[in-house]
């Protein structure tokens, strides 16, 4: 099928872009990698697109004392090639090696895909278990929204019309912290049927500050608190991972769908995260798991 028809409008500022989604019916676009299938198949059907992927101010990293702040238009590929964040963030760089494929990372952006709001989607799973915030922006002014109160059902989130994604700010990244990302696809590239992931500190040998998220599987990523309460202030060992996968499969019930029935997805989501917790666990400190 072809988009319906539609206007289009290329602003050079942030000011600009604000402007035009006061529009009735805008959308914007940067990479354009998730909503022009949607506009092919006629799932969206905007009046005027505003394609905002001239705005320099929306690119690149920052590096803070106690932050790292992505701009929305940073491209996957530029998050892949950037060796400060490969050091001071990598469970973001090792996520992103799993989106989609070598084309789409060339031109599809952080912002974008947290926006569309894929419910198996590596990147809003990584803002949520990293307890990232986003900043939004309109014409009425900015606000905070934290990333696990952003997403709120499959492609759909808490930005109004008129509001632009601007940044995703996550805390900073101990050099000695234990992480790991863990997910199933059919094919490289393709959508996770299920994923999983999971970072901590160590103290004296045992779990401090455990985080554990998952998606593909939920309408939304989840942080399962459940089961970071399972690995808090104890060793990693075999049976305390046979615990945590056992807490997992009890608070998550995967959603049914074509690709998969719930009880198929619940066990590979078992699978996952033995996967993930052995990984973190065993590799040395500041290597990547």
């Amino acid at each position: 099928m072809k988009p319906a028809p539609f206007e289009y409008a290329r602003p050079g500022t942030l000011a600009e872009a604000l402007s035009f989604l006061t529009v009735d019916d805008a959308k914007p676009i940067a990479g354009g990698q998730s909503l022009i299938p949607l506009l092919a198949l006629r799932m969206a059907a905007p009046k005027l697109l505003v394609d905002i992927s001239r705005i320099a101010e929306l690119k690149g990293v920052e590096f803070g004392s106690d932050y790292i702040k992505l701009g929305a238009l940073t491209r996957w590929c530029d998050v892949l090639k950037n060796p400060q964040l490969a050091v001071q963030h990598p469970l973001i760089v090792e996520a992103i090696g799993h989106t989609a494929h070598y084309q789409i990372r060339n031109r599809g952006t952080v912002g974008g895909s947290c926006s569309h709001a894929d419910p198996s989607a590596e990147m809003p799973a990584v803002a949520v278990t990293c307890e990232a915030q986003f900043e939004i922006k309109s014409l009425r002014g900015t606000r905070i929204v934290p990333a696990d109160e952003f997403f709120t059902s499959v492609l759909t989130t808490t930005l109004e019309p008129d509001e632009l994604l601007i940044s995703i700010r996550l805390p900073s990244w101990p050099s000695d912290r234990r992480y790991a990302f863990q997910e199933f696809a059919r094919r490289v590239g393709d959508f996770a049927m299920a994923g999983c992931v999971v970072f901590w500190d160590e103290e004296d040998g045992c779990c401090v500050n455990p985080h554990v998220g998952v998606f593909g599987v939920a309408d939304t990523p989840i942080r399962v608190r459940d089961v970071e309460e399972v690995l808090v202030n104890r060793p990693v060992t075999t049976n305390v991972i046979v615990e945590a996968v056992s807490t997992l499969q009890r608070i998550v019930i995967p959603l049914d769908d074509i690709h998969a029935p719930s009880a198929y997805r619940s066990a590979l989501l078992g699978v996952l995260l033995e996967r993930a917790l052995l990984s973190a666990s065993s590799c040395q400190r500041g290597q990547t798991a």
